[in-house]
């Protein structure tokens, strides 16, 4: 019983951490940094504004950890798809739809991101030439590497398509509730919606496939009976 008292203590104050940065996603993500007031995302919780302040000195501190959410499923996310697939297009398919899927299962993240773009332009570039830099460039390697291998067109400047790739997927996930309406309703027509964003991402990379590229696993031959 003592030891389930302390467990319960010591977890507290990560519940909170994390309670505090999931209300303040949602805040940030419809009213923006500047539209949010600390009081509104301690409310958002159910605490007193001094309790936050406890766990965060600033809203600054905050926003901050809010996208260090982001940015570390990157950090920690990205180097493992890269070893898991070793086949050019399941790398595609695994980082592409890890990054599609982030933001889509919870589009709040992507508005965030959008709305950090469009409101704190200087920090977002500071946040892309530092910590994003390293995804970026690991990315940008992997589809010069397929060009060499005539996997990937020719003429893909792989870190613009890098860039394109990333804020096409965060703004069709950011906007998503409202575009899809264009198509009908149901799920069947998210999965067209994020079905074609996929291939858009794909066919504007990959070479048709005529030929086994230099370095791609050849298919196995039947064996004749």
């Amino acid at each position: 019983m003592l030891y389930q008292m302390v467990e319960a203590r010591d977890d507290a104050p990560l519940d909170v951490r994390s309670r505090v940065v999931a209300a303040a996603t949602r805040l940030f993500a419809a009213r923006g940094f500047e539209g949010t007031t600390l009081q509104e995302v301690a409310d958002e919780v159910g605490l007193a504004k001094p309790s936050v302040l406890h766990h965060f000195p600033s809203k600054e501190h905050i926003r901050e950890a809010v996208l260090d959410t982001i940015l570390s499923h990157w950090r920690d996310t990205l180097p493992r798809l890269f070893f898991a697939a070793t086949a050019s297009e399941g790398r595609f398919d695994a980082v592409f739809g890890e990054l599609y899927r982030f933001f889509a299962d919870d589009a709040d993240l992507a508005r965030v991101v959008a709305r950090e773009a469009l409101d704190r332009p200087d920090e977002t570039r500071r946040l892309l030439r530092g910590p994003v830099a390293p995804v970026l460039a690991a990315v940008a390697g992997y589809i010069e590497s397929g060009k060499a291998h005539q996997r990937h067109h020719a003429d893909v400047d792989a870190e613009a398509y890098v860039v394109h790739v990333l804020q096409f997927a965060i703004a069709a996930a950011a906007v998503a509730d409202v575009t899809c309406k264009a198509l009908g309703t149901g799920a069947a027509v998210r999965a067209r919606y994020d079905r074609e964003i996929a291939r858009i991402a794909k066919t504007s990379l990959f070479t048709a496939p005529t030929q086994d590229a230099p370095g791609d696993p050849k298919p196995a031959r039947r064996r004749r009976s």
